[in-house]
């Protein structure tokens, strides 16, 4: 862990609001409440914009529409599939407190026709992380990840990109667990299980809002299933805990349940602290045949 650490210390690192990632995800203000943005092509895989990286956009949106800065709790229902280009957040403030606002986003995009189709509906409450008290009660352990070094990428024997399908892993540092890598080679385990450390790829360190990312950035736990194919996101929910340390994260994905052509995936996102900075379930769609 802390060789770990070190090792993304001594690398050069952007800084937040100077990455990719930033640029990206940024919106921009039209008028009250409705924000601009471009979805782009580089966090796409198989064709269509990842689930992370679009709760990542609203999520930008509602923290500048809301009072509080930093996400807590953020549900996403994926109406129909997101494609690169222009998209327009309508936001709205449902609640403002003291210490906890609410607000909700939806996502729209243009047919060819011209009439707006919306793609996500979000709701979510946010807050000021740096004010949480430190005291933490769990029986929650970090997963027993292999060291970096030894963790699989493409360079390392791991998953390779799928030819011209995957333009996120460049955009991506992550390393799968070992024993989670099975189906890189035809070989699954046929357990629910996926385990790695992530980064991006431009050593920008982790966030809250990049944390909306980290939980839906692994490869899906169906393939570990034995399953092929793209496993569409129907809704997810992420729980941001604290700020994270910088480093690299540890995530750990499991399904427990496959039943009805729909899996749930829980994700727990681990500092370099060894710290429980963010937790999600989603309900997806299992790969059509």
């Amino acid at each position: 862990m802390a060789q770990a650490a070190a090792q993304t210390a001594q690398a050069a690192q952007a800084t937040i609001g100077d990455s990719e990632f930033d640029r990206d995800t940024a919106v921009t203000l039209r008028e009250g409440g409705v924000y601009d943005a471009e979805l782009s092509a580089g966090w796409t895989i198989l064709g269509a914009v990842n689930g992370g990286y679009l709760l990542a956009v609203l999520g930008r949106a509602l923290g500048e529409a809301l009072p509080h800065p930093d996400p807590f709790s953020v549900s996403a229902h994926y109406l129909t599939a997101s494609a690169p280009g222009p998209a327009v957040i309508r936001t709205q403030v449902v609640r403002s407190g003291r210490t906890l606002s609410t607000g909700q986003a939806s996502l729209f995009q243009f047919a060819q026709d011209g009439t707006e189709i919306e793609r996500i509906r979000v709701i979510g409450t946010y807050g000021d992380l740096d004010t949480l008290s430190d005291e933490v009660r769990t029986s929650a352990k970090p997963p027993a990840i292999p060291p970096l070094e030894r963790c699989l990428g493409p360079a390392d024997g791991g998953p390779a990109p799928i030819p011209g399908g995957s333009a996120i892993t460049e955009r991506l540092d992550i390393k799968i667990d070992p024993a989670t890598v099975g189906w890189a080679v035809g070989a699954p385990s046929g357990k629910g299980e996926m385990r790695g450390w992530f980064g991006l790829a431009d050593g920008r360190d982790a966030d809250p809002l990049s944390l909306l990312l980290a939980v839906d950035a692994l490869p899906p736990t169906s393939f570990e299933l034995g399953l092929k194919g793209w496993t569409p996101t129907i809704e997810l929910t992420t729980h941001i805990r604290c700020r994270p340390a910088p480093g690299p994260l540890r995530v750990s994905i499991t399904t427990r349940n496959l039943a009805g052509g729909f899996l749930e995936e829980d994700a727990d996102v681990w500092d370099s602290a060894d710290r429980l900075v963010a937790q999600s379930r989603q309900l997806a769609r299992v790969p059509r045949a």
